[in-house]
């Protein structure tokens, strides 16, 4: 295993280390040669430490802290995830105001070209420069769009971003896209803006991120009607969410149906537990090995163009 301090200098390793001896166990026990993690968050110094600073205040509103669990430098947290076997993550950036998108999407594009595990990620807000800075990032490679429909309060359909869907539909890149009304709904949050969105775009690879909660049901039931719609497990399951808002037992046979359209999310760094956590969540279900496979890894590395492949018995 990697040592962590070799990369960072400090006392990462003696911290993590153990943990990602538990990681790698997980997905070495289902035969894979990694994980596929397609919503982890990699930000500019000052926003991540905003977006830190929302979290410890957030408390009080969800009737329970949020405490970051790797709130770490930049490079550790870089070192932990190659420690804890990351075959590919994601550096999901969301603007929520204008001017904002272009020097978001700078960062992930530096950060990707120095960390080959970093698939290069972008975001966009719906003004009239993003045609164009979608198209130079589109050009440059990305591999995957954020947007945050709660954080940026912007209603997804807004006709400013029509030639956006409709570039990124015919070029098949997937979109994580934050529309569900959990923690707390939005002006333009939930499964109908998303509908009305698919209705004119029906060919988009959107990844709904959280499993659309609280609205799972409605956006599997989306995941079911158009075939480009995948959803994330970031956060799901989880003891922390689950006291917030528990997934419907009911519908889990759906969720196992959907097999090929699970995606494994985590938003790494920003969780209030550690990594572990989040996979033991989905191994608690028990959807057998081959859902595990697909979600863990295979799904993730499909969407994102990962080359090597995950073998098979």
């Amino acid at each position: 295993m990697e040592n962590l301090s070799s990369r960072t200098g400090d006392d990462a390793a003696p911290k993590f280390s153990r943990e990602a001896e538990a990681v790698r166990a997980r997905w070495q026990e289902l035969g894979l040669p990694g994980l596929v993690d397609i919503h982890t968050h990699f930000m500019p110094d000052r926003v991540l430490r905003k977006v830190w600073a929302h979290f410890d205040e957030v408390g009080p509103q969800l009737g329970q802290e949020w405490p970051i669990t790797y709130r770490r430098s930049e490079n550790e947290r870089i070192a932990i995830l190659r420690a804890f076997g990351l075959q590919t993550f994601t550096t999901l950036n969301y603007a929520h105001r204008p001017d904002m998108a272009a020097w978001l999407n700078d960062y992930s594009q530096r950060l990707a070209a120095r960390v080959p595990e970093a698939a290069l990620s972008a975001t966009f807000y719906p003004e009239p420069s993003a045609p164009d800075y979608v198209a130079e990032a589109v050009a440059a490679g990305v591999r995957v769009f954020k947007v945050h429909v709660q954080v940026g309060g912007f209603d997804p359909a807004d006709e400013r971003l029509g030639p956006v869907w409709e570039l990124l539909s015919a070029a098949g890149i997937p979109v994580v896209i934050h529309c569900g009304s959990g923690p707390n709904p939005g002006e333009f949050t939930g499964p109908c803006r998303i509908e009305r969105l698919l209705g004119q775009f029906p060919g988009l690879r959107l990844v709904i991120a959280h499993l659309g909660m609280p609205e799972y049901a409605e956006f599997m039931d989306l995941a079911e009607r158009f075939d480009g719609v995948h959803l994330d497990t970031t956060m799901a399951f989880t003891d922390f969410i689950e006291r917030l808002h528990p997934f419907p037992r009911e519908r889990l046979g759906q969720l196992s149906d959907l097999q090929d359209r699970i995606v494994l999310g985590t938003d790494f760094p920003n969780i209030p537990y550690h990594y572990t956590h989040s996979l033991d969540a989905l191994i608690d279900l028990d959807m057998g090995d081959a859902w595990l496979r697909a979600v863990l890894y295979e799904n993730g590395a499909r969407l994102l163009g990962s080359a090597e492949p995950a073998p098979r018995d």
